[in-house]
């Protein structure tokens, strides 16, 4: 699925979130969107998802206004996983996982089908012995694998996700994203962790004062000069493997008035 948002516009009280926002997601691509605390990463994906609607501008999924679009329609291609956990759902693991499956009723309404669905989810996140548990009592991990989970039944073209290693021990951390990158489709998500970025993303949007300050490979974004610019940080950005990832070394902080924390 194609994304594109055009020179969006969105505010808060009469006060600019996000100004004159580009972007693009091509069919397939992993792209990255990071930056400091509080320079609009989530605004934007809320914008990307319609759960915001912008003042001006557009967002548009197969080249369609996401707004001229049923929340049906958008539910059944585009998956959402957030970094808020839900508040207690009283529903088990394999509930919670199902439903998954509510924007396909009629579609998938063979309960095989819906159970071969929701074990292979299961599996995926590695939550199968966990599948009657209480959702409430996960772990901070399990519930965020839990809910990649109900994401992945719903066979979404785009999936949009908000900090998803949050909460996940290093192990998960890597085993979810390349099981994200293999599914093949288009992905929207933002990370924390730059050598996470520099690692999975096939391209990078740097944001900033809700801004996109600069874009590109990795290897193009993730530079000193704009790591100290805009993370104030002192660095060592080193070239590894055969496809020359960058691998960046933190040395210290850089004191600033400037600096957006």
């Amino acid at each position: 699925m194609h994304l594109q948002i055009n020179q969006l516009h969105w505010s808060v009280a009469d006060k600019a979130i996000l100004n004159n926002i580009n972007m693009t997601v091509e069919q397939g691509q992993f792209v990255g969107l990071i930056g400091p605390n509080g320079s609009g990463k989530s605004s934007l994906l809320r914008c990307a998802y319609r759960r915001n609607k912008p003042d001006s501008g557009h967002v548009l999924l197969n080249n369609v206004n996401i707004h001229h679009l049923s929340a049906k329609h958008v539910a059944q291609h585009v998956a959402v996983v957030l970094q808020e956990m839900p508040a207690e759902f009283g529903f088990t693991v394999k509930e919670v996982i199902a439903m998954g499956l509510t924007p396909h009723s009629g579609l998938f309404s063979n309960p095989l089908t819906c159970k071969n669905r929701i074990d292979d989810a299961l599996h995926k996140v590695n939550l199968t012995a966990n599948k009657n548990q209480c959702f409430d009592l996960l772990s901070g991990g399990e519930k965020q694998r839990c809910l990649l989970a109900r994401a992945l039944v719903q066979k979404p073209q785009l999936l949009i996700l908000d900090e998803p290693t949050n909460h996940l021990d290093i192990h998960y951390q890597y085993e979810l994203l390349d099981l994200i990158t293999s599914l093949g489709i288009s992905v929207l998500c933002t990370l924390h962790d730059l050598n996470i970025a520099a690692r999975y993303c096939d391209h990078l949007y740097l944001i900033n004062n809700g801004e996109i300050v600069t874009q590109g490979t990795p290897k193009q974004v993730l530079t000193q000069p704009t790591l100290k610019q805009y993370f104030a940080m002192d660095t060592i950005v080193q070239q590894q493997g055969d496809n020359n990832i960058p691998y960046i070394r933190y040395l210290t902080p850089i004191k600033s008035t400037t600096a957006v924390y």
